[in-house]
């Protein structure tokens, strides 16, 4: 145990993630990899990103492939985020762009598309749409991004009053997607900005699914036994207050306590036994700030 804590230490300070974050940025990257090579190129669907930029310029560069002109955007934008948004997230994110470019290049020359899989647009472009937006949810939860400008995105989250990525995204690449209706016609520009409203709206639904957390107010007469539980069982803390009844004006306790998902089952189930009599309050949150959740 201690040499687990003592390596994962060392990642930190590395600025390098834990095996957990590894593999849900491994998987974010394969999503979004997937989602652009097989729907958004062979549709020239721009919903803004690199990958945007990329089948923009690939119009205009045709001696350039989209997976160059993405690693050539992707390395010059990447500077960007070791120099005002930390280490960790530009470790993080220039190993998610390397493998988002190599995933793609590879994906060219395995399978590569010559025309899209269906002449359905809309069909395709809920796929476009979705694996890309889950994919960049799943690395923004990780405190990552592919780069590019999802790079300009977490530099407005942080140094604007945009606290949702997904707006942050809306608002850096409106430009490119709308360039997609000069270029494309205006029928995959309009497709285009379709896509880039419905992927802001996924990847803040998505990161907040991630993150939703239960937010218990407990009524009870047996405060001791609930916090002793909360406390040796699942490893967290809780505050208790002095309550009276209204209409019995008998005394008790009211005891406030933030978990994740899991645990909250666990102490419904737990509070039937200590105390069936007991009053709760239960409420969803997405935005926890302190120990054990997240740092300011």
């Amino acid at each position: 145990m201690e040499n687990g804590k003592k390596f994962r230490s060392i990642l930190s300070g590395l600025g390098l993630p834990d095996w957990k974050t590894f593999g849900l940025v491994n998987l974010g990257v394969l999503l979004l990899s997937v989602g652009v090579y097989f729907f958004k190129f062979p549709n020239h669907f721009s919903t803004g990103g690199v990958s945007g930029i990329s089948i923009l310029l690939g119009d205009l560069i045709p001696f350039l492939s989209p997976a160059a002109i993405m690693s050539i955007v992707n390395v010059l934008l990447l500077v960007v985020g070791f120099l005002f948004i930390g280490r960790e997230f530009g470790v993080l994110t220039a190993y998610s762009s390397l493998m988002f470019s190599l995933e793609t290049w590879l994906l060219e020359r395995l399978y590569p598309m010559e025309a899209p899989f269906t002449d359905q647009p809309l069909l395709e472009l809920c796929f476009a749409i979705l694996l890309p937006a889950v994919g960049s949810a799943l690395l923004f939860h990780c405190n990552a991004s592919s780069g590019g400008t999802d790079v300009v995105a977490m530099l407005l989250k942080k140094y604007t009053g945009l606290q949702e990525i997904g707006k942050a995204l809306l608002v850096s690449d409106s430009l490119i997607a709308l360039s997609a209706c000069f270029l494309f016609g205006m029928k995959t520009g309009l497709f285009s900005l379709l896509g880039l409203f419905l992927k802001a709206f996924v990847v803040d639904s998505v990161i907040e699914s991630i993150n939703l957390c239960k937010f218990f107010s407990i009524v009870t007469t047996k405060p001791e036994e609930v916090c002793q539980y909360i406390i040796h069982t699942l490893n967290r803390s809780a505050t208790v207050l002095d309550a009276k009844g209204a209409y019995t004006h008998g005394d008790c306790r009211v005891v406030l306590i933030a978990c994740r998902r899991g645990e909250a089952v666990k102490l419904r189930q737990k509070l039937k036994e200590i105390d069936a009599q007991a009053f709760l309050f239960i409420t969803n949150t997405s935005e926890i700030i302190g120990k054990g959740f997240r740092s300011t």
